[in-house]
């Protein structure tokens, strides 16, 4: 057969090369498991940062402390081919070396928590058999954002809201009196400066020395708030938020802490804490992930350059305030919950234990509400589906889509036409056209074929640049 000759008459070289379409799969698990690093090289990073973040725990008289050591992923025991013939699921066997500390002794062992799912080259799932593919959500990111709403007088009312990866949401709001009220999970609201008191500004000159020349534009919230010491702020915070209950300094002091300061309650993440930053200009650390007086006395700031015709409200529909949760994040979460069900599991029985000489962390692991998270996760969650195979290209389109719906996410019935609509910046990230018709219409989308995702959950897109001629 004679070969064709293939001739090319176009006036550029196409340089052109394709991306690795399969990275947003494959590399966020990858660096999930850190499986391939040696446990003295893992970052701070997805199961490794989880463990961390539980572990160490202790009972409740402090006499029995657990350490967690470091985590490995044994062999898997069939290939991914024989999983689907065999009607099994793809994993390896975790095991997780901790440190028992007890009054006479100190003990470490291995544990084993159960198989974890592995992904396959092609960056899917075998799972009972099943080829499944853990779909990416898009989702708001935590931060900060401003917005402005219109009340029926006419009068323009703005609000900042911090919201955490975890915990409380915390919003400052003005009323029509133009007093600044903090909201607590949108439910309580107390005077701005009441929550400056209990955070440590107790008295008026530190509040007029912190804000500057802005303190004037807190008149009318000194005057609503009614406490004068951090004290009676507590005291009076506390009421609101425990009406049933006596008040003292100390529990008040206690829910406060557990509300905004408590790592293992409260937490910004770095997206949220890279986001506050950039937008307010502040310059607090990375590492430090829960609410700070800083960003608060920076969100004020920000509200009343808002009043006064300073800085712009957020557009929530911009792809520069929505991240995407790949499926490493997601697993990830999946697995935070499971260890705070090991760890009321092992407290619990802690109370129960009168012998400990023979006690061995092996008796504290109740492996199984571990397991069972991971497992239900792949199995049941509304984003992890069964793989698309009607041809190659729709098998890796579904590896590259994108959910507005799951836990934490949209529902069909409260999603309004304006988060369903294309915006401008969907331009080189998201497909504009590909979205299922029906209720599904505009929460179901793909990435573009140049778009990749970077380390802070944020969609890119290459630009070539234009040389105008002459």
């Amino acid at each position: 057969m004679k070969k064709i000759k293939v001739r090319d008459f176009s006036k550029f070289q196409d340089n052109f090369e394709l991306p690795q379409l399969l990275d947003i799969q494959v590399i966020s698990y990858e660096d999930f498991l850190q499986r391939e690093l040696a446990s003295d090289k893992r970052k701070d990073h997805g199961l490794e940062e989880v463990f961390r973040e539980v572990f160490p725990l202790e009972s409740y008289d402090g006499q029995i402390r657990l350490e967690y050591i470091s985590y490995y992923l044994g062999k898997e025991k069939y290939s991914s081919q024989e999983c689907q013939r065999r009607n099994m699921t793809y994993s390896a066997p975790l095991k997780v070396k901790l440190r028992l500390i007890t009054p006479t002794d100190i003990k470490e062992q291995e544990v084993y928590f159960g198989d974890f799912p592995l992904m396959t080259e092609r960056g899917t799932f075998i799972i009972n058999g099943d080829e499944r593919v853990v779909v990416s959500q898009i989702q708001r990111p935590p931060g900060v954002s401003f917005e402005e709403e219109m009340h029926p007088t006419g009068k323009s009312i703005y609000h900042g809201r911090i919201i955490p990866s975890r915990g409380a949401w915390f919003e400052i709001k003005y009323d029509l009196n133009d007093v600044l009220f903090a909201y607590i999970d949108r439910r309580r609201n107390f005077p701005a400066t009441q929550i400056l008191r209990i955070m440590g500004l107790s008295s008026l000159e530190d509040i007029k020395k912190l804000l500057g020349d802005d303190a004037d534009k807190l008149k009318p919230t000194l005057e609503k708030d009614h406490t004068n010491t951090k004290e009676e702020a507590l005291i009076d915070f506390y009421r609101k938020m425990r009406p049933t209950e006596p008040a003292t300094v100390e529990v008040a002091e206690t829910l406060f802490y557990r509300l905004f300061f408590d790592p293992k309650r409260y937490d910004l993440s770095k997206v949220g804490r890279h986001i506050i930053n950039r937008k307010l200009g502040t310059n607090v650390p990375m590492e430090n992930r829960v609410l700070d007086i800083t960003t608060v006395v920076a969100v004020m700031k920000y509200l009343f350059g808002l009043r006064e015709g300073h800085g712009e409200t957020d557009d929530i529909d911009h792809l520069g305030n929505r991240r995407i949760k790949t499926v490493g994040e997601l697993v990830q979460n999946q697995v935070r919950i499971g260890l705070a069900r090991l760890e009321r599991s092992i407290k619990e029985r802690l109370i129960v234990m009168s012998n400990f000489e023979n006690l061995t962390a092996h008796h504290l692991i109740n492996s199984r509400l571990f397991s069972n998270q991971i497992q239900d996760f792949f199995a049941r969650s509304q984003l992890s589906q069964f793989m698309d195979q009607v041809n190659p290209l729709a098998e890796m389109t579904h590896k590259r889509r994108l959910s507005a719906l799951g836990p934490g996410g949209l529902s069909r019935e409260r999603a309004g036409f304006e988060v369903r609509d294309v915006h401008p910046t969907h331009y080189g990230r998201v497909c504009p056209i590909e979205t299922p018709e029906g209720p599904n219409i505009g929460l179901i989308s793909s990435l573009t074929t140049c778009a990749r995702v970077n380390e802070l959950g944020f969609i890119e897109t290459p630009y070539r640049k234009a040389k105008m001629a002459g």
